[in-house]
């Protein structure tokens, strides 16, 4: 057919799928020439899309469902059963606002606070070893961030165990062996947990603020009026936990940036919404998320291509947000080009795009901006460290991509610690 969709050769392309990671879909719209293609992953017929065209398409709940769409080791380690990630329409409306009701500004204002006194804890301990590895140090300061917010403050003794679990979640999807098994293993032991303090919470034998994060979740009624059983409310605390540790990951880039394009420091200290650029830069150059996944709901034709109900359809995210049709010089870092965007919800999307409540973009973004925001700050402003050498490249076929070393920095002071 004249307009039949391109295909690629061969009869599974699992292995390269796992081998190529974030460019997988990439290097095959270069060879296929198109912007939407099919193939076949883990036995299964997939159609694979990207840039701004095809996220508005995969949005349309007309078209597309989330209901059965992850592969279950996605489901087993990042998302969770019966999560918001994995609803349609009006039960994914109603689970959706419940997440949004706690993204507030003034909620956001709270884990800003937070975040800035993590840091200045952490700073104090940093400055009495000789080298810290900055990516698992702002794992277990999101982690402590995470749970004061939602309301359930760590003790010191736990922190390290819960910053391992949660981490597991968003770090072992992609892994095949036994470190997925074990991701598996920590998830379910989280999710165990925080049943049992949702039921302690219910049964008034911890009382939490009525206000507080844990309180609110613990009650919310779904969108036939009953309170969330203890194991969907619990997944959906840990889709709070699990994606202000995953910060951490962008925490990395930020520092690598800054390394890596020593020249930005002076206009981030001179220019007041430079900040704000230079952190959607970040989460544009470099990889978060590699793509998502929903399956087609009944058949239709888009652009001449027939996409067939159940098929497993996916968004490429990285991709998209590197895609030269929508960004001028996409492999350069070049802050600036945020300064007057006035892109569409489905051309940037590196949490997802779309619209919040109606679509799957992530609830937390702002409050990841916000995060970031406040990390750039400190390593700007505040703090002083020392960069030996190292292995700083990462792979793109690694899912999720940090910098091999996880950035390793030495001598960390405060900045008014040399002011003589």
């Amino acid at each position: 057919m004249e307009n039949e969709m391109p295909r690629e050769k061969g009869i599974d392309h699992s292995i390269s799928f796992l081998q190529e990671g974030y460019e997988f879909i990439v290097n095959r719209q270069r060879q296929l020439r198109s912007n939407v293609f099919e193939t076949r992953i883990l036995g299964k017929k997939a159609i694979c899309m990207i840039g701004e065209e095809a996220a508005r398409l995969f949005y349309d709940t007309d078209k597309f469902q989330r209901s059965g769409a992850a592969p279950n080791r996605i489901v087993q380690t990042l998302f969770g059963e019966n999560s918001v990630q994995t609803l349609d329409g009006e039960a994914h409306r109603h689970r959706k606002e419940m997440l949004m009701s706690v993204m507030t500004k003034e909620e956001v204002a709270r884990i800003v606070d937070m975040t800035k006194l993590q840091w200045e804890q952490s700073i104090d301990q940093w400055s009495q070893k000789d080298s810290i590895v900055f990516y698992d140090e702002m794992k277990e300061l999101l982690c402590k961030v995470a749970f004061q917010w939602i309301g359930y403050p760590l003790h010191e003794q736990d922190t390290k165990r819960l910053t391992k679990e949660l981490a597991a979640m968003f770090e072992t999807p992609a892994v095949f062996g036994v470190t997925h098994w074990i991701g598996r293993s920590y998830r379910n032991q989280v999710e165990k947990n925080m049943q049992q303090l949702i039921r302690d919470t219910r049964d008034e034998k911890i009382k939490f603020p009525k206000n507080s994060v844990l309180h609110q979740f613990a009650f919310y009624k779904d969108v036939d009026g009953y309170v969330l059983d203890e194991e969907t409310a619990a997944v959906e605390i840990i889709n709070l936990l699990r994606p202000i540790v995953a910060i951490a990951i962008y925490a990395n880039f930020t520092l690598l940036a800054l390394h890596e394009f020593p020249k930005e420091k002076e206009k981030l200290q001179n220019y007041p919404d430079y900040p704000r650029m230079f952190v959607q830069e970040v989460r544009r150059f470099y990889p978060f998320f590699p793509f998502i996944v929903a399956t087609v709901k009944e058949d239709f034709t888009w652009n001449n291509h027939e996409f067939k109900a159940g098929t497993m359809t996916l968004l490429d995210l990285y991709g998209t947000n590197n895609d030269p049709a929508l960004w001028e010089n996409p492999g350069s870092f070049y802050p600036e080009r945020f300064a007057s965007w006035q892109g569409s919800p489905f051309s940037f999307i590196p949490q997802g795009g779309g619209d919040y409540i109606l679509g799957h973009r992530c609830a937390g973004e702002q409050m990841t901006i916000e995060i970031m925001k406040v990390s750039l700050d400190y390593l700007v402003n505040k703090i002083q460290y020392d960069i030996p050498e190292q292995d700083l490249s990462f792979d793109l076929n690694d899912i999720p991509s940090i910098p091999k070393s996880k950035i390793i920095l030495e001598n960390v002071r405060r900045v008014q610690e040399n002011i003589q």
